[in-house]
């Protein structure tokens, strides 16, 4: 197995376990492939959910620039309804799990068809 499909399972292994979700695997290999080199950096491959400047990338590069949302306050909602399911408490919060958790929230898989 390549690195990235290890990481694939390593992220896979987070949605059953700590957020309860069986994953769409053909959808998260999509996302995780979105992410391009990213994911193979300790500190941009995770999401700091109680750093707002991190949030804030999250909300612009994803949600605004990737997935075409509008700016308003059901984004920064989501964000936190996703930190929170995925745990607080939980250090390592990685980029592609909460960016396949935000995907699924708007239902827009389509964007990685």
């Amino acid at each position: 197995m390549s690195k990235r499909d290890d990481l694939i399972v390593k992220y896979a292994a987070d949605l059953k376990d700590k957020c309860g979700v069986t994953p769409d695997m053909d959808l998260l290999t999509k996302v995780t492939v979105g992410l391009g080199p990213s994911i193979y950096n300790a500190d941009s491959s995770t999401v700091s959910g109680s750093d707002p400047k991190e949030l804030a990338t999250v909300k612009n590069n994803f949600l605004i620039k990737k997935l075409g949302l509008a700016d308003s306050e059901t984004l920064d909602k989501a964000i936190d309804a996703t930190i929170e399911k995925y745990g607080r408490s939980n250090r390592s919060k990685y980029r592609v799990v909460i960016y396949y958790l935000l995907t699924i929230h708007f239902k827009k898989e389509s964007i990685y068809s």
